[in-house]
């Protein structure tokens, strides 16, 4: 079976479709700070799946894969890794000045069938789908997945040279840029899909503290036909950003590709 060249009249003829991308839990990155300045300066990061947001109780993120790029586009080493319980936690030197993106990412083929009456599940690169997925599974359902998670930190004056767009993924392209974010203010953000406006994807913003209020106060937005996100936060804090669409496959033709962005801001009062 070549995946490149599998038609959709072959997809549906082994029952493919698409596969549910269900999230229980909140994925995040939070750093200490996300604006310094000075010599010798340092940000811890803590990374975490959860209910609620930027809180410790349910499993660690697990950190490999993890790309830190420098405001010059160098690559910068994650230090003094750790794996805790409920978190994982990083430290990273800022040496240059200038805005540096720290990224996770997710790509893959996602898989669900059935053999001999039980579920299954496969998650792995499209090359290796023929050999992993058994010939007889049933009720198979596809996906590509690509999933992006970025948190941003700025020492001295904001800069924009790790925003550039490479045409790959689900990408931020920073109208206002993410370190500069004030109550009152509109925010402007742009998103890319494989290089493209990223229109009518769906958007939610969440602030932290879930957990010590009765709702959770989602600000659910949607991408205009330029891939534009507005708003004006109303009150500080840490903000989780999700974002998330479809569009057809790149990897298998006739299959969705889900695309996802998750990024943490921090907005200032004014």
């Amino acid at each position: 079976m070549n995946i490149k060249r599998l038609s959709a009249c072959a997809l549906l003829a082994l029952g493919l479709g698409t596969a549910m991308n269900a999230q229980a839990h909140r994925t995040w990155m939070l750093p200490s700070a996300t604006v310094l300045s000075g010599e010798n300066t340092w940000v811890t990061v803590d990374g975490a799946v959860s209910n609620s947001l930027f809180y410790f109780e349910h499993f660690p993120l697990q950190l490999g894969g993890l790309k830190i790029t420098s405001p010059t586009g160098a690559e910068v080493e994650a230090q003094n890794q750790a794996k805790g319980k409920y978190r994982s936690t990083f430290d990273v030197e800022l040496k240059e000045d200038g805005t540096y993106t720290l990224e996770m990412r997710r790509q893959g083929i996602f898989a669900r069938y059935t053999q001999d009456g039980e579920p299954k599940r496969w998650f792995g690169r499209a090359e290796k789908m023929e050999r992993r997925i058994p010939k007889d599974a049933q009720d198979l359902q596809i996906s590509e997945v690509d999933n992006r998670m970025q948190v941003f930190v700025t020492k001295g004056a904001p800069s924009d040279e790790t925003f550039k767009p490479t045409g790959d993924g689900l990408e931020l392209v920073p109208v206002t840029h993410p370190n500069d974010l004030f109550t009152g203010e509109e925010v402007t953000f742009q998103f890319l899909a494989d290089g493209q406006p990223a229109k009518g994807m769906e958007a939610v913003l969440i602030r932290g503290g879930i957990r010590y209020r009765d709702d959770v106060d989602e600000i659910k937005l949607t991408t205009d036909d330029e891939g534009h996100l507005k708003v004006t936060f109303e009150e500080p804090g840490m903000y989780w950003l999700n974002l998330k669409g479809e569009q057809p496959s790149t990897e298998i033709e006739g299959a969705t590709k889900r695309l996802g962005y998750t990024a943490t801001l921090e907005v200032l009062p004014l």
